[in-house]
């Protein structure tokens, strides 16, 4: 007896949407704790952020956001005491120069505005955290992956193709000065 192939329809599996991963990097002593506070208070906000604590804003190199972009978050958040209430005196002005600097070279590198985030919020301000990732994370989620280990690989494939190019041009060039 034959087996008769099943007339079922096939019903592809639901795609997955994508959940964007984000890095926080957030002042021990207002950024932190106002998490903190969201978190006693109940508030709700979204699973996406990993906090990293540092004791102070300024204390975050550039490097750091740019290694977390490379090993592959979808964003990055900085979250730092109010200018002028920085426990170290002046830290959180030292974060916003290099912060500036930072987003400038974010733009050269293709990353897209919203994909990196600095904001002041104070121990007391629960709340702001909470609309803070929710807002980036909704901002995120509709930029779509970062993947910027893949554009990695893709910028290699760039360089070596450029590397052929000019070692295929080069003996035309010792031609030409040898005349």
């Amino acid at each position: 007896m034959s087996e008769q192939p099943s007339m079922a329809p096939v019903v592809a599996a639901p795609a997955v949407a994508f959940e964007p991963r984000i890095v926080a990097f957030f002042c021990n002593w207002c950024t932190y704790t106002a998490a903190d506070l969201a978190g006693v208070s109940r508030l709700k906000y979204a699973p996406n952020v990993r906090v990293i604590r540092v004791m102070c804003s300024g204390r975050v190199d550039p490097q750091f956001v740019l290694e977390a972009f490379a090993k592959g978050a979808d964003g990055v958040l900085l979250g730092g005491c109010h200018p002028g209430d920085c426990h170290y005196a002046e830290g959180n002005y030292k974060t916003l120069r290099r912060m500036r600097m930072l987003i400038r070279m974010l733009k050269e590198l293709g990353i897209e505005d919203g994909r990196f985030r600095l904001e002041w919020i104070s121990g007391a301000e629960g709340d702001k955290v909470k609309a803070v990732v929710n807002e980036m994370t909704a901002q995120v989620r509709a930029l779509g992956p970062l993947d910027l280990p893949g554009k990695f690989k893709e910028w290699d494939r760039e360089m070596e193709d450029l590397e052929q190019h000019v070692n295929a041009s080069a003996p035309q060039q010792e031609e030409a000065h040898v005349r």
